[in-house]
């Protein structure tokens, strides 16, 4: 898959991650022994923008880091990446952190504390779109920034006849113009049910609702035509950490190569599948190359 000039505009959240791996995860009240501990770069924002250009995308950060030596790592860290981050912010205070247990079957349970991406506002947001001189542009948001940031981006982005993926995590009330605003919405199962359901969301304005099952694959709900599911993409799983922000990263990349959404859909399962495969968020980011090889390798619909 060769990438276009249409870059991938990633509004959304840096953290660090503290990820402690075991056997088991602890019951409420129960302490357990883990085997393993690390700290690596995360946040949605900071995994979708690693992600997209990883698979070859030109991409665009906007966001904020602490002020403190864990802000200027994972700065360092993005810009080694070939990622654009002179809209991602220092503010006074500690980075985002990000606290993390892993199983052994790589299953994964997340506390968030916010730190600098609390202080992503909607006139940075809107005034960082703004500056960028591109005619056309996929805009990626999550909700671990303030959710009137995150319907300043969208609305930003629409404005500009931008196409803009809502990732909706962690999964809140959405306001009726930020679904409107959204040409795809990509919650998990869990997330689907705290939004109201696909039919509420397709109501609201949504251009397409697409359900991420795991190991199950993917529903694609489009607005006004007939629903399916896309296979999974067969995976050595490792840690699932990040596995949805490769998912949602990859579909923004297909779709500023012009997939239509089927298409896009698929070559992102084959993304997060690879993503499952390495220890962290970042931990096994694919290329386009190995989408592709594994995209060819994986069964289409269900």
């Amino acid at each position: 898959m060769t990438t276009s000039a249409q870059p991938v505009i990633v509004v959304g959240s840096v953290n660090i991650d503290l990820v402690a791996v075991g056997e088991r995860m602890p019951r409420p009240g129960e302490t357990v022994s883990m085997e393993r501990f690390a700290e690596v770069h995360g946040g949605k924002g900071g995994n979708q923008a690693s992600a997209a250009a990883a698979l070859g995308a030109r991409v665009h950060f906007i966001g904020a880091v602490g002020s403190d030596h864990w802000g200027e790592a994972a700065r360092a860290d993005l810009a080694a990446r070939h990622i654009d981050v002179s809209a991602l912010a220092t503010v006074e205070g500690p980075t985002g952190v990000a606290i993390i247990l892993v199983d052994d079957g790589g299953e994964n349970s997340i506390a968030i504390i916010p730190g600098a991406n609390a202080a992503v506002s909607p006139a940075a947001v809107t005034d960082a779109i703004a500056a960028l001189d591109v005619d056309d542009a996929v805009l990626v948001v999550c909700l671990e920034i303030p959710l009137e940031s995150v319907v300043a981006a969208a609305g930003a982005a629409a404005a500009r006849g931008w196409r803009v993926v809502l990732n909706p995590a962690p999964a809140r009330e959405l306001p009726p113009e930020l679904v409107a605003a959204a040409t795809v919405i990509t919650p998990n199962a869990t997330e689907l049910e705290q939004l109201g359901g696909v039919d509420a969301l397709l109501a609201a304005g949504a251009g397409a609702v697409l359900v991420t099952r795991g190991g199950d694959g993917t529903e694609l709900h489009p607005s006004g035509g007939a629903a399916s599911r896309i296979a999974a993409s067969p995976a050595h799983v490792v840690d699932t950490t990040g596995a949805g922000d490769a998912f949602t990263a990859a579909l923004a990349v297909a779709l500023a190569n012009g997939r239509d959404l089927g298409d896009a859909v698929a070559w992102a399962s084959a993304a997060g599948a690879i993503a499952t495969e390495g220890f962290g968020a970042r931990g096994s980011l694919p290329t386009a190359h190995q989408v592709d090889q594994r995209a060819a390798d994986s069964p289409r619909e269900i």
